[in-house]
């Protein structure tokens, strides 16, 4: 009878271990904010130790080793990895650097301006407020401000 009760409370530290698991891999999937996915590897490697009879002291020491050596081990690389991956602008981001043509004069004082760029036509401003572009003259777009392209003229060459 000792037996058998040993053998169902081995399987039940197993089933909390795999339950464990897969809460803390459903949180990850949720979250995205790899936290809880080092925990998810160190429940595993317990798992496995309570399906092979290990007492669970051991199942607990290992559970908290394989954590704490995968988060502080592997996180740093994977943060770095995941957030240098390149992110392409989109949107008005996009448009920065390019180059637009003055469609309406440009006159900050007046509160006035226009460009074309990218077939579409943006309310401008001029990046010094004492400047005035006037139309058809080719300027780069240097930041957004709200729905505003901030621009100045284009050097040339």
């Amino acid at each position: 009878y000792k037996s058998q009760q040993k053998g169902e409370c081995e399987a039940m530290d197993a089933m909390y271990w795999l339950i464990l698991l897969i809460v803390l891999v459903v949180v990850e999937i949720i979250t995205l904010g790899l936290t809880t996915i080092w925990f998810a590897g160190g429940a595993l490697a317990a798992f496995v130790l309570a399906m092979l009879d290990v007492p669970p002291v051991i199942q607990w020491a290992v559970f908290c080793v394989v954590s704490l050596v995968l988060l502080f081990g592997t996180r740093p690389w994977a943060l770095r990895f995941f957030n240098s991956q390149k992110q392409e602008k989109t949107n008005v981001d996009s448009l920065i650097g390019k180059t637009a043509v003055v469609t309406a004069e440009i006159h900050n004082l007046e509160g006035r301006g226009e460009v074309l760029v990218n077939g579409l036509t943006w309310t401008a401003r001029a990046e010094n407020d004492s400047e005035v572009i006037s139309g058809d003259v080719p300027v780069e777009i240097i930041a957004v401000e709200g729905v505003k392209l901030i621009v100045r003229k284009k050097k040339e060459g």
